[in-house]
């Protein structure tokens, strides 16, 4: 197809990895075992809280929602990325990247979200303990994690939409190993400066919102917990909100330095080193900082593994 002089892009080159060609092989030695080693991690999460009873609580259920999340975003991003490491002609295709980005988008917006929604958990479980189970019973958990995926998307079939409607003639070539949306948009042969702002605002909105919700729940929680009388109440409050804003500052601190400024003058290196925090370390640490750090979870675990052994002798 042609468009002029110029020939429509039908597919994108990945050079996110391209200064680093003599590394690539050792780079896929690194991230294989991290990837499957995630995998591995959300696997056994999800599977001891669907089995474990004394899981069935909101707080697990968000965690059990929040490992599938992540599951599934590094999914859609590590393989392609650990296909590329290993291939010569590093591509995909105009449509697979579209498919791409909206997937991850939509994903990762959700996960903003659903952060928003654990901080109401702890919120009213700290605040309002008495009323915990009729404030937090399941048709509410369901219908937070259901709203969750409806904003996460709506922003991501807007922003899918406006980034894949500009014309694309010239270069195909991305410096990123994924679809993300600042290097997609340097490639358009040319992009309004009202359609930047309004993705902007999205990605804004999309941060902003949900750390607004978030801040709002533990200013109550802060205000509660200091009025608790004994010193070892206030430890266990915190405790189970700490692994909480832990992921919260990781996410929000990769998201905004990433998704807040979209304009040519941020360094494609540089935010490609973010990139690989976000889409293998943090999903990394996550499991890790959530449960299995955590002595409940540790405890339905080793049950889990026990009646596992123990069925054959049976």
């Amino acid at each position: 197809m042609e468009w002029g002089n110029e020939t429509l892009v039908r597919e994108f080159v990945f050079l996110g990895f391209s200064s680093l060609a003599g590394l690539q092989r050792l780079l896929f030695i690194a991230f294989l075992p991290i990837y499957l080693f995630t995998l591995g991690t959300n696997a056994i999460i999800i599977s001891t809280i669907v089995l474990d009873r004394a899981l069935h609580t909101p707080m697990y259920f968000f965690l059990a929602v929040l490992s599938c999340s992540e599951t599934c975003y590094t999914f859609v991003i590590v393989p392609k990325m650990l296909v590329d490491l290993l291939a010569q002609k590093k591509t995909i295709s105009f449509l697979g990247c579209a498919i791409q980005m909206f997937t991850f988008l939509f994903l990762g917006c959700s996960h903003s979200f659903l952060l928003a929604a654990m901080g109401y958990d702890r919120y009213v479980a700290i605040c309002n303990p008495l009323r915990y189970t009729e404030l937090m019973g399941p048709r509410v958990c369901v219908g937070l994690v259901g709203a969750a995926c409806a904003c996460g998307f709506t922003i991501a079939q807007i922003i899918t939409s406006m980034v894949f409607h500009l014309p694309f003639h010239s270069s195909n070539q991305l410096h990123h190993f994924f679809c993300d949306i600042a290097p997609v948009i340097k490639v358009a042969s040319h992009h309004t400066h009202s359609s930047q702002i309004v993705i902007i605002m999205l990605c804004a909105l999309v941060l902003v919102v949900p750390l607004l919700l978030i801040l709002v729940s533990y200013i109550h929680i802060i205000s509660a917990i200091v009025q608790f009388p004994s010193t070892l109440g206030r430890y266990k409050a915190f405790s189970t909100c700490a692994s909480h804003l832990i992921v919260v500052t990781i996410h929000y601190g990769c998201a905004s330095f990433i998704y807040l400024r979209l304009k040519s003058t941020s360094s494609s290196s540089q935010d490609a080193l973010i990139s690989v925090s976000y889409t293998i370390l943090t999903p990394l640490f996550n499991p890790l900082i959530y449960s299995l750090r955590n002595k409940e979870f540790r405890s339905a675990l080793r049950r889990s593994v026990e009646r596992t052994i123990s069925l054959p002798q049976r």
